[in-house]
């Protein structure tokens, strides 16, 4: 309605300006004065170009709150940076420590690696409140810090390749929410070589289809959820993605508290997956952390996080589930 009364006004100007300069019967200037002709002019000329700005200025207000509203859901429910990012308290069963979040600091030890999660506060000295959005971009899609060094894993940057600009954007304007937190961070150790690079610089990823179910779905759980990324065994610090989401990786001192969690076979495999486990008992393990048989999952997963995952997203999640192929994991 805004934008429909404001183009009603533009047209009404332009359309209706051509008659302070001739009178179409006589073809003569009426009876104002040229001075009061080009005052007239003047103002409605403003009048247009405010209206103009305004309403190039709704349009862009209204582009901000979608895409910020976009990053809100994807950060506090399928991405869920804050599951890794936010400090974990090892005296409260590995609870977030309040005020901290994003500050990084969270330990992920596995063999061949001791990996420390950065501060992506928005603090400039110890965060990335430094960093263009251009630079945070290629962090999370193409896994390379400013200085064109590596960001090693567990970074899901394989995973985060083939985001939509739209939606790394969307991040990039969340994360400037983001509450400043000092907090400096070690540096990761890693036993395990590490490549110079993902591959090529990502240049440009289009949105995937809602229409395409699985597509889409494997854009939810691949892409946007990097499920595969613990859920995938590696071999020599590379995913070995001939056995896809057949599970087996090992992860010790998870939060801190002395709790080993080794990721489950999430293939349709009829024994050794999920394959005989209907929708809701998948969403249940995704949301609430509880496999079929009741029993209470490792809490490395990010439960609270799934669960503001919305229904068209769950839906397509697990049909993309169920479509990979069933591996028992002795292939």
């Amino acid at each position: 309605m805004l934008s429909f009364c404001r183009w009603h006004l533009l047209l009404k100007l332009i359309f209706t300006s051509k008659e302070l300069f001739l009178d179409e019967k006589s073809e003569t200037i009426n009876s104002c004065t040229k001075l009061e002709i080009i005052i007239t002019m003047t103002r409605r000329i403003l009048s247009l170009l405010i209206a103009i700005g305004s309403l190039y200025g709704a349009i862009a207000l209204a582009a901000d709150d979608a895409l910020m509203a976009r990053g809100t859901y994807l950060m506090e429910s399928i991405v869920a940076c804050g599951n890794c990012h936010t400090p974990r308290d090892p005296e409260n069963l590995g609870a977030p420590l309040e005020g901290m979040a994003f500050a990084g600091a969270f330990t992920i030890k596995e063999e061949g690696l001791n990996a420390f999660a950065p501060n992506i506060t928005m603090d400039i000295e110890t965060g990335i409140g430094g960093w263009t959005d251009e630079e945070i971009i290629t962090a999370i899609r193409d896994g390379l810090r400013p200085d064109g060094t590596l960001i090693g894993p567990p970074m899901p940057s394989p995973f985060y390749a083939t985001m939509s600009d739209y939606d790394v954007q969307s991040i990039v304007a969340y994360l400037r929410t983001v509450t400043p937190v000092k907090n400096v961070v070690q540096k990761s150790k890693y036993t395990i070589p590490l490549p110079p690079n993902y591959g090529p610089k990502v240049e440009s990823v289009p949105e995937v289809s809602k229409d395409d179910l699985i597509a889409y779905g494997r854009y939810v759980t691949h892409t946007l959820g990097h499920c595969t990324e613990c859920h995938t065994p590696m071999s020599e610090g590379h995913f070995d993605f001939s056995r896809l989401n057949v599970g087996g990786r090992v992860m010790p001192n998870v939060f801190g508290i002395a709790t080993t969690a080794v990721s489950m076979n999430i293939t349709p495999h009829l024994t050794a997956g999920i394959g005989e486990w209907s929708d809701k008992e998948i969403e249940r393990a995704i949301t609430d952390g509880v496999s079929r048989n009741g029993r209470e999952l490792a809490k490395i997963m990010a439960y609270p996080y799934y669960k503001n995952i919305n229904e068209e997203d769950m839906n397509a999640m697990i049909a993309y589930l169920r479509s990979v192929p069933p591996l028992s994991g002795l292939e």
